[in-house]
This record gives C-alpha cells, structure tokens and sequence, in this order.
C-alpha cells in the first residue's frame, strides 16, 4: 500500500493502466518495476430491515361491513386478474377487522 506524497491520502489504482492515482489531489505515480498493482473491493452487506405497516396507514372509506354491519372500512386495490381486467377492491373493517373483496 503506498500513500499520497503530497496529501498522505491512498493511492488506489488508476484508468489508465499500471498508474497510481490520488483520488483526494490527483496526483499519479508509476509503480517500480516488478510491483504488482491491484485492487480488491470488499462491498459489505447492507442490513435490510422490514418493517410492516400497520393497517391504519390506508384510506378509509363509509362501506358496510357483511359481517357486523359497521360503516368505516380501510381499503386498497389489486391485481388479482389478468392486466386488462379492472383491479380488485379489498375492504377490511374497522371494527371487527373483517375483509372481503368488492368487485364492482
């Protein structure tokens, strides 16, 4: 490993083929002869966290629910069929958190 003689930062190598390069000041030196230049690039793993969403967070809207007759239900649509047929509307109470599908 070699540092900068001008700032002390690393020299990593450069675009251009057996050179060194600062990348703080770009000063650039050629190795001596026989030295190898190479670079290894260890990427560490990043930590994905997953956090589930609470229902609370989708829109509500005044439906009925079949179950305990309630008037407030979240709701969010999907996919379920093919791409050029109207997505699904799900529905889940407030109330009891039960859900069901509106196909309208």
């Amino acid at each position: 490993m070699l540092f900068c003689p001008k700032c002390g930062s690393i020299l990593k190598p450069s675009r251009v083929k057996g050179e060194l390069e600062c990348s703080t000041c770009k000063f650039k030196i050629k190795p001596a002869k026989g030295a190898r230049v190479s670079e290894v690039i260890k990427k560490k793993s990043k930590k994905v966290e997953v956090v589930e969403q609470d229902i609370e967070v989708l829109p509500k809207t005044k439906e009925e629910c079949p179950k305990c007759k309630h008037h407030e239900a979240y709701y969010w649509t999907q996919q379920t069929r093919a791409a050029d047929e109207a997505a699904t509307k799900f529905l889940k109470c407030t109330k009891c958190g039960y859900t069901w599908r509106d196909y309208t």
